[in-house]
């Protein structure tokens, strides 16, 4: 290993329950390496200064970019995904960030990690150990722009939730029941307290890894919003101009990519950016392609006009829609994992987004994930000093989470490579979901009311549930049943029937 008294560290950078020994000179598979070096910090090192490094273990090398970190300090963030001895170069046109070598060597993972989120089967997740990942997500867009009492609740209700994706602004927002002004920003400001769009706030980013961090030992990934069109001015970082937006999406990707929990949305509601071009998202996506070592998921969020989601550098769907029953035909369109991120919120305030009722957004979740996508939570009520979830964190108040919990403890129940939506005479009257192969079937009727059901089954013997979605219990029916099976149901809403092979 190459000596340098520029080299101040080679150590692990997550704490809490990522956190390796740095002297061991170890670090688990996808947890984060980081190398910190020591430089110049005259002029102005986020704009004139470039550094990155080739990591490589036996024939495979990975080519990662480094960040100034303020002070002099220069970062760079690794996450290993092989077993074995790392060694690393740095390559700079400064002098003293140039050439310097190091090794460490990538172990087993602790227990809970199971690496990044991937695609499986062409419209599901798992992790990259190959454990199912089924995402059941929620909002919470400006969460780490509030007080540090507010965020610590937020992190609070969280560990007590069903939600294992949340959804969140990277910039604060400027929009109705969030008009509050943080105390951190992303960029600096110069002496006349305007703010310098070339230089970086390195304290900001480390209290957004932070929460990431936390997030990830929660086992929550955190998909991160790049870009939002909720601010009109205000601050000015919904119209950067183009070099500015490239070198902030670098920055991001070169602090956070390491991190085995993160998710990279390019924008909510992209097309309410009124100054962006259809093509700067294309930019965007690809530039985040490029610089992502580790591939890690994009998507973009619509507003009323969707992006083309076929293109090559989107990896899922991220959808706005109240239409779940049309969920098979994204597939169709798509070939790809769908995702709809925000079918509108539980609450009560006056916007129509976000007054739909509790069993309201529990019918979608179901509608949803019985017809072959996932979906997103969000909370929207009333409160006298404007903290809603969606926007704020804090409480939940509302009635779907718990049931939102039953469901995706049945989905985790179910077969473990998801639900694919069953076509054929199944789809006429009713919703389901299953898996042929392992005879397996999820039957939803939604706010129809049968007394029963006639289902089209093989000749094996089946057991049949029928659940109550709402009051999360789950009663089997007396029988067996095969073939044109007609079976007795309660005649209310909001019900399902779970039907399994007889082993």
């Amino acid at each position: 290993m190459k000596a340098s008294v520029f080299a101040l560290c080679a150590t692990i950078f997550m704490p809490l329950a990522w956190c390796v020994a740095a002297e061991q000179r170890q670090v688990e598979r996808w947890g984060v390496f980081e190398v910190a070096l020591k430089g110049p910090a005259a002029g102005n090192p986020f704009v004139d200064v470039d550094l990155s490094a080739q990591f490589t273990i036996g024939q495979s090398t990975l080519r990662v970019n480094g960040f100034y970190d303020g002070e002099g300090r220069y970062v760079l963030r690794f996450m290993p995904e092989a077993l074995g001895m790392y060694r690393y170069t740095t390559k700079s046109g400064v002098r003293e960030l140039d050439g310097q070598q190091g090794a460490f060597e990538c172990v087993n993972p602790s227990t809970g990690n199971h690496g990044p989120v991937r695609v499986k089967d062409t419209y599901h997740f798992a992790y990259a150990d190959g454990t199912p990942y089924y995402p059941f997500g929620t909002t919470c867009y400006a969460w780490i722009h509030q007080t540090d009492e507010l965020q610590q609740q937020t992190l609070k209700t969280l560990a007590e939730a069903p939600f294992n994706k949340i959804r969140m602004c990277v910039f604060p927002k400027n929009y109705a029941y969030n008009k509050n002004e943080p105390s951190i920003y992303p960029f600096a400001k110069d002496s006349a307290a305007k703010f310098d769009f070339t230089r970086f706030n390195p304290a900001f980013f480390r209290h957004l890894e932070k929460r990431v961090t936390e997030l990830g030992s929660l086992g929550i990934d955190a998909d991160l919003i790049l870009f939002h069109p909720y601010d009109e001015g205000r601050w000015g970082f919904d119209r950067m101009d183009a070099q500015t937006d490239r070198r902030y999406v670098r920055y991001v990707v070169a602090r956070l990519s390491a991190f085995r929990n993160v998710w990279w949305s390019m924008a909510n509601e992209y097309d309410f950016m009124r100054r962006k071009q259809a093509s700067d998202w294309d930019d965007f996506f690809q530039l985040v392609q490029q610089s992502d070592p580790y591939n890690h998921f994009r998507g973009v969020h619509n507003g009323t006009r969707w992006y083309d989601h076929n293109k090559p550098w989107v990896t899922h769907a991220s959808i706005q829609s109240a239409n779940l029953q049309d969920a098979k035909q994204w597939r169709r369109r798509y070939k790809k994992p769908i995702v709809d991120d925000e079918c509108q919120y539980e609450g009560n305030i006056a916007e129509p987004w976000g007054n739909i009722s509790a069993q309201e957004l529990v019918h979608r979740f179901w509608l949803g994930t019985v017809v072959g996508c996932y979906v997103g939570h969000g909370e929207t009520y009333v409160d006298a000093n404007d903290v809603l979830w969606w926007s704020k964190g804090g409480v939940l108040r509302g009635q779907s989470p718990s049931r939102i919990a039953f469901l995706r403890k049945l989905v985790e129940e179910g077969p473990p490579v998801g639900l694919e939506p069953l076509e054929g005479s199944w789809e006429w009257d009713v919703y389901a979901g299953g898996r042929k192969g392992d005879d397996y079937y999820l039957v939803y009727f939604g706010s129809h009311q049968p007394i029963s059901v006639r289902l089209p089954l093989p000749q094996a013997e089946y057991k049949a549930e029928v659940i109550d979605t709402w009051n999360m219990t789950i009663a089997p029916v007396e029988g067996a049943f095969r073939g044109k099976a007609s079976i007795p149901l309660p005649g209310k809403p909001y019900v399902a029937l779970r039907l399994q092979k007889r082993q």
